[in-house]
């Protein structure tokens, strides 16, 4: 990627004590294009009114933007208007499909539920609710020691009480990307629903859910130069329409009565109350920024900062690396620890000295981070905008900061 491309995020240009910010912290969140801003910042200034509900100009000009955000989202990502749901996150994605299937009463006594071992805490805790309830149990599928996905134990545990297979696309820590064609395939085979966390997916390649073989695809426009407060739930349009909504008032409904209530059609029967007009607004342009750029050349760009970081990496005495170490079978994140520091302590010293920001701690997978060390782990996360000169910086930091603790 280029210095134009850099010059369309204004926190680049951001200094600190005379010094650039290096933002290696995109797995967190992205950073923001000029167009984003400015889309968030119009409709603040120039066009606030709620949607759908107005006749008045200013209410119509905002329904159209948001109506064709939603549009270019869908499209962006493989799905058609009326299988795609906007939501303030994958999280509340998630827990929309899993408070849906527990009042629908899709779930029974001796079903299954099947996860990676490592799961974001957003793919994990909300199906630890059906467990609870005793509807379903959870198994969890192994991982290989290069921290790929072990198929083999997939094969070996799906079975017909398998009634969910829910995986993260590609890992927040670890970075594997997983088969998911693959496992949808299996899951139908055994007639299971296929649930896909794409939070770290949709970011960085081309997405096209109708040849997924998933039912469900859920993701985080924060992470794809989105506004924060924002992301979606793609699912069949059946399902949809067959089942009942997480959340209940004005804009889902079609009619209410004092005792009883009917349903909107989809995809607005899972929209409930005012949402974030301005932050959807915002991802439309996210997503018309990443379309103009191509997706191709996203991943191409990161498979390429990806391999300089790990030979960088490798040169350094005491740096462990977990994560595939293949940029063919990993995103850009490289999750590591330093021999002698601790994560907040390493993430903390490279912040105050360098101005290079990580990510420290459990990542929101403790399950998984704490059976590799305890104590947490570091992890850098790249995106368009971040560059092989950042990379070498970072691995001066590196170098000098494992030197003077050690």
């Amino acid at each position: 990627m280029n210095e134009k491309i850099r010059k369309d995020f204004p926190l680049i240009e951001r200094k600190i004590d005379g010094k650039n910010i290096i933002y290696f912290d995109n797995a967190a969140t992205s950073l923001k294009p000029k167009t984003v801003i400015q889309a968030v910042n119009d409709y603040d200034s120039k066009e606030t009114a709620n949607i759908h509900r107005g006749i008045h100009k200013l209410s119509e000009e905002a329904s159209q933007k948001y109506e064709k955000a939603h549009q270019k989202t869908a499209e962006f990502l493989g799905a058609k208007k009326e299988e795609f749901v906007f939501t303030k996150n994958a999280t509340e994605a998630i827990n929309t499909v899993m408070y849906s299937l527990l009042t629908g009463d899709y779930f029974k006594k001796g079903d299954k539920i099947l996860l990676t071992k490592m799961e974001h805490h957003a793919n994990l805790v909300p199906w630890q609710l059906i467990e609870q309830k005793g509807l379903a149990e959870i198994e969890f599928i192994d991982l290989k020691e290069d921290f790929t996905l072990d198929m083999e134990d997939f094969e070996k545990k799906i079975d017909k009480n398998t009634k969910l297979v829910a995986v993260a696309h590609a890992s927040n820590t670890i970075a594997s990307i997983n088969p998911v064609k693959e496992i949808g395939k299996t899951a139908k085979d055994f007639g299971a629903l296929f649930f896909i966390d794409g939070a770290q997916s949709a970011p960085h390649s081309k997405i096209d859910f109708s040849k997924l073989n998933a039912d469900f695809f859920a993701f985080a426009g924060h992470k794809m130069l989105g506004p924060s407060g924002t992301g979606g739930l793609i699912a069949k349009k059946n399902w949809l329409e067959n089942n009942n909504p997480f959340l209940f008032g004005g804009s889902m409904i079609h009619s209410v009565d004092f005792h009883k209530s009917s349903w909107n059609k989809v995809p607005w029967k899972f929209e409930a109350g005012t949402p974030n007009i301005s932050g959807m607004i915002g991802l439309g342009k996210a997503v018309e920024y990443l379309k103009g750029i191509g997706m191709d050349k996203v991943r191409k760009h990161e498979k390429e900062l990806i391999r300089h970081a790990l030979d960088k990496l490798h040169e350094i005495e005491g740096i462990k690396i977990f994560t595939p170490q293949d940029e063919e079978k990993q995103v850009g994140i490289i999750l590591f620890e330093a021999k002698g520091i601790e994560a907040h302590d390493l993430a903390l010293t490279l912040d105050e000295f360098a101005n290079i920001a990580i990510r420290s701690g459990m990542h929101c997978a403790e399950p998984l981070i704490n059976s590799l060390n305890p104590k947490g782990l570091d992890r850098a996360s790249f995106y368009l905008y971040n560059t092989k000169e950042e990379i070498d910086e970072f691995a001066e930091a590196l170098k000098t900061i494992t030197k003077s603790f050690s």
